[in-house]
């Protein structure tokens, strides 16, 4: 048997691939209720009871302690007379706002300290080997007057890695150098690097990082979620990943995985004829930035769409056919484009013949490749590498100021670790295991 911890563990990303690879879940945490009820519903489907084989504690992990995550796991019902285990594993991947370079970097971020923390936990558990899971930008964050847990301060402009690897060994843990992965390599339909910070006790084998399994064979978009376009034909046949997705890769605790029964999450967002009329100018996998030099340099033809047609028309003060002369000429000022397509260059429609763009928390600007819309939870769930069975829970989306606290459904699929890059890691901690 191989336990596991998995901390800052989300919707459930990395736990997917830990029990996949062979991993028990003795306990899991992290502060959302709302990812706790997409946590505990898919646990509880696949025969992991609270308090009886696994524990999941909803915290900060700032309160949490090796004291107390002990407690809650000797309190299982499957270790009634036995000792606790000595912890295989330790999996998490601390909050990254302050670390991405998608947004604005921040360095005074208090979310950018989780790590030390996790090192606090490591330091009080003493697992035999730890795994943490980050954005690229977790490679060159610097700090400014840190000071570990260790009670070593770091000079000014210490990067993170090198601050983790030292306390790492100042509690008795070597470390591989930190290596960036892309899930794609690893049967992720999704082009997502990731930094994989491996460690492992000093008495422990040496483990090494897994190699790509798909390397020059990436699963495609349409390979992927082909079969969930709205309007397809009835008589699709599905791709091995779409079988395996369907089928379920997650063992439940009887050794099975679940299939699912219904294919739900599949909501679509509503959008208006503007909006939609917009996503259609887009061709495969172009850009927003590459739209707008297409529109300027070689025109476009606008003549079909008319909500755009009135929009740049009472916008512009031009008649709608001086409108679409205008836009098909390519005699359009960039001020003019910025009328007919916004500001925005950051949407982008998918290519069906390649891996989609890192999944983002809101992916209200990925436009599907085969319709004139956004993606669904499920679509980006598979895109994920999900099972079609997981079923996230709570709130589809939310917005403005709520999104620094919810954690709704697209949320909880954007920031998870994708199952099959987890799995690929934890499947070589159990060969040195």
């Amino acid at each position: 048997m191989y336990y596991a911890i998995d901390l800052f563990c989300g919707a459930g990303g990395c736990s997917e691939g830990l029990l996949q690879a062979g991993f028990n879940i003795l306990f899991s945490s992290d502060i959302s209720p709302m990812v706790e009820e997409t946590y505990k519903n898919r646990h509880k489907q696949l025969g992991l009871i609270q308090g009886e084989n696994t524990w999941f504690q909803r915290a900060d992990i700032r309160n949490l302690t090796g004291k107390i995550i002990k407690k809650y796991i000797s309190s299982l019902k499957i270790m009634k007379g036995k000792d606790i285990p000595d912890i295989d594993l330790i999996i998490g991947g601390p909050s990254c706002q302050g670390f991405s370079r998608a947004g604005r970097r921040d360095k005074s971020d208090p979310r950018n300290l989780l790590f030390g923390e996790y090192v606090r936990v490591i330091s009080e558990i003493k697992p035999k080997y730890i795994v943490l899971e980050n954005v690229e930008g977790f490679m060159d964050m610097q700090f400014i007057g840190y000071k570990g847990i260790t009670g070593i301060e770091y000079p000014d402009g210490t990067v993170t890695p090198d601050i983790l690897r030292r306390e790492l060994k100042e509690i008795g843990y070597n470390t591989l150098e930190p290596r960036i992965l892309n899930a794609a390599d690893y049967g992720v339909p999704q082009r997502r690097n990731r930094v994989i910070f491996i460690g492992y006790r000093k008495d422990m084998q040496e483990p090494e990082y897994p190699e790509p399994t798909t390397p020059n064979n990436h699963i495609s978009l349409k390979q992927a979620i082909g079969d969930l376009i709205t309007n397809r034909a009835d008589d699709v046949t599905l791709s091995q990943y779409q079988k395996e997705s369907r089928i379920g890769r997650t063992p439940a605790v009887n050794g099975q995985p679940i299939a699912a029964k219904k294919i739900v999450n599949t909501e679509l967002s509503k959008i208006t004829e503007i909006v939609e009329e917009r996503f259609s100018l887009f061709m495969p996998g172009e850009t927003g930035t590459l739209l707008k030099r297409r529109v300027l340099e070689k025109g476009i033809d606008i003549s079909q769409k008319p909500a755009l047609i009135k929009l740049c028309s009472d916008k512009l003060g031009l008649t709608t056919d001086e409108v679409v002369k205008t836009f098909k000429k390519a005699e359009a000022t960039p001020e003019q484009v910025e009328v007919l397509l916004t500001k925005k260059n950051i949407r982008q429609r998918f290519s069906e013949d390649l891996p989609s763009a890192t999944v983002v928390s809101i992916a209200d600007d990925y436009i599907s490749p085969w319709e004139d819309r956004t993606f669904s939870v499920r679509e980006l769930a598979r895109l994920q590498s999900f099972d079609d069975s997981f079923v996230f829970c709570g709130k589809r989306t939310t917005g403005g100021l709520k999104r620094r606290v919810e954690v709704p459904q697209f949320t909880q699929v954007g920031n998870a670790v994708p199952p099959l890059l987890a799995k690929a890691v934890a499947e070589k901690i159990i060969e040195v295991l």
